[in-house]
């Protein structure tokens, strides 16, 4: 028997604020300048829904340790210079949260300071103050289920009554090894194709999201 929903567990990036596209822009444009060229879709595939610990370690073995360390510095200068000029909330998502009456917190694979920094420059901070998840209090990041069983253990539910909306495959991913739902937002970078899958709805508009959990 399927549990009633009583948490709805959202990931920043993507999926609250519109911030993926600047991501992967300042990452194309630092592999350019280290040595490392890389397309929108391989960014897309190695780093979207990755901690920092994974995208440095993969820089890393590519590049070196030292390499590694100036893309990280040059990356967070480059993403909150961005962030402060054009950063916005995800289309619809203001008015889906609006009309979301279930529980909700935030589990991302950002830090406190840059989710403090991005939810603070939209105006969607207050809303989730103190329901605010970090990869970097976990073990493991995303695609292993630690960040979304951390944040069910918080908010004192149980696993299977909470879901989890999702922008990108290893956070998809983590949802359903963590055995929540799982709602894959395609109105974003990755394509749907890569969000599909067992106890996943996948959907393009936000502003459809509190009707979907109303049927499940």
């Amino acid at each position: 028997m399927i549990k009633p929903i009583e948490l709805v567990i959202f990931d920043c990036d993507g999926v609250l604020v519109d911030s993926e596209r600047i991501a992967v822009r300042v990452q194309v444009a630092l592999g350019a300048e280290l040595g490392w060229p890389l397309t929108e879709g391989q960014v897309i595939d190695r780093f979207i829904g990755r901690s920092s610990a994974s995208i440095g370690e993969q820089v890393a073995a590519q590049l070196g340790p030292e390499a590694a360390a100036i893309w990280s510095e040059r990356f967070e200068q480059l993403h909150r210079e961005a962030v402060d000029a054009e950063l916005s909330p995800v289309d619809g998502l203001p008015e889906a949260l609006d009309a979301i009456t279930l529980p909700t917190c935030v589990a991302s694979s950002g830090s406190h300071e840059k989710m403090r920094h991005t939810l603070g420059r939209t105006g969607l901070y207050e809303r989730f103050a103190g329901r605010i998840y970090s990869a970097t209090e976990v073990a493991r990041g995303k695609p292993a289920p630690d960040l979304f069983l951390h944040a069910a253990k918080r908010m004192g539910v149980d696993p299977a009554a909470c879901v989890v909306v999702e922008d990108s495959r290893p956070g998809i991913q983590a949802a359903r090894a963590a055995g929540m739902r799982a709602f894959g937002y395609a109105g974003g970078l990755t394509p749907a194709e890569r969000l599909e899958g067992t106890d996943t709805v996948v959907f393009h508009d936000m502003r459809k999201l509190p009707t979907l959990l109303t049927e499940q």
